[in-house]
């Protein structure tokens, strides 16, 4: 279980907002300088524009309408971006080294992690053993829940087999919310094998909750059971998701940090939980704990409980035997294989066809032993003079935000000197981990075949390495992303803002190339990472990573009215034709849209300030634009999403990003400096004006 994380999302981040511009426009008396443009030219494709759409009307349609027409998403895909874009070339550098590592396990260092990231590989790519054992791995597992008769057997068989399929409920290690300082167990809902509550009893998912039973009953008879059975059976698994749907919060009440954290003692949670011994549980986990843990949401572990001792035996053999199967199914024979990725892929994200062998390895491999496989990378890929610039980068977009803060006239000098506070304890992490903070791999034992008992043990070493942390004392400079993640994060218990070196690539990062590009596209991300530890969230935890309240009560309810009018603004987006009743959830989003709208912001001005120590560079203009509309135009670019209508629409109700379309222009559209840089007139789609016009940071 990773600490609360506010991301970037770029691999998947459902949206539009559409709005008139002529052709760019060139102020008179700006000189241009075309030796500075020409070693920055291949930062952006200026022939990609659509000189037809007016970025005044709709700034994501004048970037990206030519990219949208001419990239149709891969059949293999539930959507293509320039983030998944820049993740293949990045994972055919990482096959390279798996299928090395697989060709040479026998003759490298025994037991080191190539040898390791090698026979992993190896064993998922034997398919013929895979299809030749069919599910032979998890017979004695099916056994043990033929056995369970009693009510005791349940909780028996939750502690025993947690990892292979007893996962109704989360459970990991965390800050604690209240002293950051220190690792805690938490326990989250879970248990639920649709993306939400709501597909449990909304009317408009009649269809997909038949469609889920269908892939239950097939996924059960698998394992030899008549058709009869399996139907009766996934009757039964549906019935108890349904009773645990109605006690879970949604995503968007997820989103109140108060509603992760409740700290109970052994003694209280047994109270909340009667039937449920959590002595017995944590020391099955191997998981030391004393004062207490966080139950995080009561109302789930009371029905949790409830259901211990009134649902059907039969019920939770069923359950049991289901979601054992559901997660082994990835790791078996092509059967197994194919029925998950038919309703998990083609069902429910819409996705026509699975991707190749290779690549559901190696998404195992970076999902099982990422850090190992990104050290690899590192090694391989990434210079530290491309650090170096990013973190001066990073440098540059944190001063930038420290004057937003100074700036701030709706916020009094009491809470202003709070967030300042905060600000100068933010943990900057790019690229890589240092030398002591690479995991080390040596105790984990492999082999050339079994790629399920493979999965198994590294499952279980990852889960001993989170358990070894209850108790101790958070390390705020451990990474918990690959460098290798396409991605980037705020991190509230740490106070840290997290860039891979994954990250750090064309289209988004251009080393030494054109400023305006950089800051409007990496820029934005960092100063958007940057400013989650401000939005409604990340505002909650102080600059060491606790959960208070050091906001004035005046301050918070000027910052709840400048956020209002951001919600009001995303509700207002329906981004499927078919279905202009769906509407992007404004309060789901409000994080991510006040992290994009702070972090153009922010990233413009640090722009300004880099601009002014080079005026050569201020004055450049490339293929007609100004540095101000190249930022705006690079940002823009960071949106580039075709998404299939069954993921955009699982996406509304379950991410809290909003569509892409969306994030590419609602940020311009609150500011004036876009306005200005591309001469937009009053009455212009993308121009907002007056109380319009949302500013927070």
């Amino acid at each position: 279980m990773r600490p609360l994380l506010l991301a970037a999302a770029i691999a998947f981040a459902p949206m539009i907002w559409c709005q008139e511009i002529a052709s760019p426009a060139s102020p008179e008396g700006l000189a241009s300088s075309i030796s500075a443009a020409a070693d920055s030219a291949h930062a952006f494709d200026f022939s990609e524009l659509d000189s037809t759409i007016s970025a005044c009307r709709d700034l994501n349609g004048f970037v990206n309408a030519k990219w949208f027409a001419t990239h149709p998403i891969p059949p293999d895909q539930s959507h293509w971006s320039v983030g998944t874009a820049l993740a293949e070339r990045s994972l055919a550098i990482q096959r390279n080294i798996v299928e090395s590592a697989a060709a040479n396990a026998g003759r490298v260092t025994a037991s080191s992690i190539e040898q390791k990231i090698g026979w992993l590989y190896r064993s998922g790519m034997d398919q013929a053993a895979r299809d030749k054992a069919g599910f032979d791995p998890i017979k004695p597992l099916l056994a043990d829940i033929a056995s369970l008769r009693v009510r005791s057997d349940i909780s028996g068989y939750i502690r025993a087999h947690y990892l292979e399929g007893g996962m109704i409920f989360l459970f990991g290690a965390n800050a604690d919310a209240k002293d950051a300082s220190r690792q805690i167990a938490v326990a989250q809902q879970g248990g639920l094998g649709l993306p939400t509550p709501a597909y449990y009893a909304e009317d408009r998912y009649t269809d997909l909750r038949r469609a889920y039973s269908e892939h239950i009953a097939r996924t059960l008879a698998l394992t030899g059971i008549t058709t009869a059975d399996a139907e009766e059976q996934a009757s039964d698994v549906l019935a108890l998701e349904t009773a645990l749907a109605r006690a879970s919060l949604t995503p968007l009440q997820l989103r109140d940090p108060t509603r992760q954290y409740h700290f109970v003692t052994v003694l209280e949670a047994s109270k909340i939980t009667p039937h449920f011994d959590w002595s017995a549980f944590f020391t099955a986990q191997h998981a030391t704990v004393n004062q207490g843990f966080s139950i995080a949401q009561p109302g789930f572990f009371a029905q949790f409980d409830h259901l211990l001792a009134t649902a059907p035996m039969k019920q939770w053999r069923a359950y049991f035997r289901f979601h054992l199967i559901e997660t082994a199914s990835p790791y078996l024979s092509t059967a197994f294989e194919d029925n998950h990725f038919d309703f998990r892929g083609r069902v429910l994200a819409g996705q026509p066809q699975q991707q190749p062998r290779w690549r559901r390895m190696l998404d195992n491999i970076n999902a099982l032993m990422g850090m190992a496989l990104g050290k690899l990378y590192i090694q391989q890929n990434f210079s530290p003079d491309t650090k170096q610039q990013a973190e001066q980068l990073a440098t540059e977009i944190g001063a930038a935000l420290r004057q937003h803060i100074e700036q701030a006239d709706w916020m009094s000098a009491v809470t202003k000197k709070k967030a300042l506070d905060k600000w100068s304890k933010v943990l900057l992490k790019i690229g890589y981990p240092d030398d002591a903070h690479w995991r080390n791999w040596d105790d984990l034992q492999l082999t050339p075949d079994r790629y399920y008992g493979n999965v198994m043990a590294i499952n279980l070493f990852n889960y001993q390495y989170e358990m070894a942390k209850i108790g101790k004392k958070t390390d705020r400079n451990e990474w918990i992303v690959t460098p290798q993640r396409i991605d980037a994060f705020y991190e509230a218990s740490t106070n840290a803002v997290n860039i891979p070196a994954g990250f750090l690539q064309p289209p988004y990062f251009y080393p030494g190339s054109d400023d305006a590009i950089n800051f409007g596209a990496i820029g934005s991300f960092i100063g958007h990472e940057f400013t989650h530890a401000f939005d409604d969230e990340g505002s909650r935890f102080d600059g060491d990573g606790n959960l208070t309240d050091w906001w004035t009560p005046q301050d918070r309810q000027a910052f709840t009215a400048r956020t209002a009018r951001l919600v009001e603004q995303a509700s207002a987006f329906a981004p499927i034709k078919d279905k202009p009743d769906l509407h992007v959830d404004g309060a789901l989003t409000l994080g991510e849209n006040m992290a994009d709208l702070g972090g153009v912001s922010i990233a413009y001005d640090a722009l300004l300030t880099a601009l002014e120590k080079s005026p050569g560079g201020a004055m450049a203009i490339m293929s007609g634009y100004t540095p101000e509309q190249r930022f705006f135009m690079a940002w823009a670019r960071n949106w580039r999403n075709n998404i299939r209508d069954r993921t955009r629409e699982m996406a509304l109700h379950s991410d809290p990003h909003a569509p892409p379309a969306f994030r590419a222009n609602a940020p311009a559209s609150n500011m004036t400096a876009f306005s200005t840089a591309f001469q937009c007139k009053v009455g212009d789609q993308m121009v907002r004006s007056g109380d319009q016009q949302v500013k927070i940071w």
